[in-house]
């Protein structure tokens, strides 16, 4: 799931045998994020609060099932609780504590309750502090879920006998260090997300799939890659705008064409031209068939051609517009949500977003030569 919302890195590892993890706290994601970075042989298990997680059956279920959580009470009591797991840690497991008793608001950490440190103590076992970047980000307090980056760093053992002071040190230490890294970003990326996630960037998509449609000799899944893959949760808004802006064009285009009006067609081929007469010519005696341009996303033919010839053939508009709608569609959505998901998949690599960019137009400028040279 955290690969899904950003992605998750990992620093260190936990010693062998058991342990008590304690981590800075201020997103519900935290549980996930060590979840994720800890190892499966020390098994962990979530000191949770008993009034908030096992506040009610389904809280409890979910708390228990898939984050192996347990109850520690935050009014009396949660001392008991806690030594309770003591065998366990003694057995090799790792116990995981936030200190803090509760999340965080304003990104530091705050005093440690001791809790944990006496755990420790009893069980004759070391602390573990850990540093945890990214969450506030991911999952903000009375937020909504967004995509970031999150940043695990766990650092060397402490003694059991380490107080509270030394414990938060060590976890803000980490924390500071982590949350600097995760912040590496690429200037570029975020200029191009700006303008990709505002309205000029949708009249960019727009105008851009539009004067394609037309003329314009790159398709509009180029700007989907630089774009969408700078902003992801902008890729369906940014894809359906390049779709109508190709379908407005292709109307204009089809119209045009059929008007015995000829635009200019860079890097086209005769052979393109009688292709698309070919497939258009395969409908009923009487017309030609829309239906030819569902050949289009597949075949390295540029829309424009199809839009043309079509208006050539005295295509009905209604028909070319369902027909380009479908054909169009399929692969304009496909291209901009892969990107996307490119996008998310790779955040912790946004920084290198300007070689990015140079293999996507590497890429684009090869695979476009070959199909030209293709229907030479």
């Amino acid at each position: 799931m955290l690969t899904l919302t950003g992605g998750i890195e990992r620093r260190g590892r936990l010693p062998r045998g058991g342990c008590v993890v304690v981590a800075n706290h201020s997103s519900h994601a935290d549980t996930a994020a060590l979840l994720a970075a800890l190892d499966a042989r020390h098994t962990p298990a979530i000191g949770a609060a008993a009034d908030y997680w096992f506040a009610s059956p389904w809280r409890s279920r979910v708390c228990r099932r898939l984050a192996s959580g347990f109850p520690v009470r935050r009014t009396g009591g949660g001392l008991d609780d806690l030594l309770a797991v003591a065998g366990e840690l003694r057995a090799g497991r790792a116990v995981v504590l936030f200190p803090e008793g509760t999340r965080g608001g304003d990104g530091s950490v705050g005093s440690f309750h001791r809790g944990a440190l006496v755990l420790a103590e009893r069980a004759g076992v070391p602390v573990v502090p850990v540093g945890i970047a990214g969450t506030d980000r991911l999952l903000p307090k009375h937020g909504r879920l967004r995509s970031s980056l999150v940043r695990v760093r766990i650092g060397a053992p402490l003694p059991s006998s380490v107080s509270a002071e030394e414990a938060r040190s060590a976890v803000a230490a980490l924390h500071a260090r982590t949350n600097a890294e995760s912040l590496r970003d690429s200037r570029l990326r975020r200029r191009v997300a700006a303008v990709a996630a505002s309205r000029v960037g949708l009249l960019i998509a727009f105008v851009w799939a539009f004067a394609e449609a037309l003329s314009w000799p790159l398709m509009p899944e180029l700007l989907l890659g630089i774009a969408c893959a700078a902003a992801p949760y902008a890729a369906l808004r940014l894809s359906l705008t390049a779709l109508a802006g190709g379908l407005a064009g292709s109307l204009l285009a089809l119209q045009l064409a059929g008007a015995g009006v000829g635009l200019p067609a860079p890097l086209t081929t005769d052979r393109m031209r009688a292709q698309v007469r070919h497939e258009l010519s395969l409908g009923s005696p009487s017309r030609a068939s829309a239906d030819a341009v569902r050949n289009q996303p597949w075949n390295g033919i540029p829309f424009k051609v199809y839009a043309a010839e079509a208006g050539r053939a005295d295509v009905p508009a209604g028909d070319w517009l369902v027909s380009a709608a479908a054909a169009r569609g399929s692969r304009t959505l496909t291209v901009g949500l892969a990107f996307a998901a490119l996008g998310v998949l790779l955040r912790r690599y946004r920084r290198f977003y300007r070689a990015y960019l140079v293999l996507l137009g590497s890429g684009f400028t090869i695979g476009l030569a070959l199909i030209v040279s293709g229907w030479r």
